[in-house]
């Protein structure tokens, strides 16, 4: 399995998959976010803190995260339509000025 830094997780997770530490800590990316999955946070969403800047982390699907998984691509598809809007306002926006 490939190793990513956190930042680099953050960029390659998708819905429905889970991300893992060594030391056994694990979220998952799902339609509300990315939550944590084990221990005492179990169920919140996670903040972004500095210590987990210092993680590798290893993604992977389960039986769980494919059920969170069901309707990627429409989740996805959704997210990159609402990339290109911002982006083009931004655009438009720059262009006025």
């Amino acid at each position: 399995m490939e190793c990513y830094t956190f930042g680099q997780m953050l960029m390659t997770i998708r819905m429905g998959q889970k991300a893992e530490t060594p030391d056994g800590r694990i979220v998952m990316r799902t339609s509300a976010g990315l939550i944590w999955t084990n221990g005492i946070l179990n169920g919140k969403t996670v903040e972004i803190k500095d210590y987990l800047f210092s993680d590798l982390w290893q993604i992977y699907e389960d039986e769980e995260s494919m059920k969170e998984g069901i309707g990627r691509e429409k989740h996805e598809k959704r997210e990159r339509e609402m990339l290109e809007n911002q982006y083009e306002e931004l655009r438009i926006a720059s262009r006025k000025h």
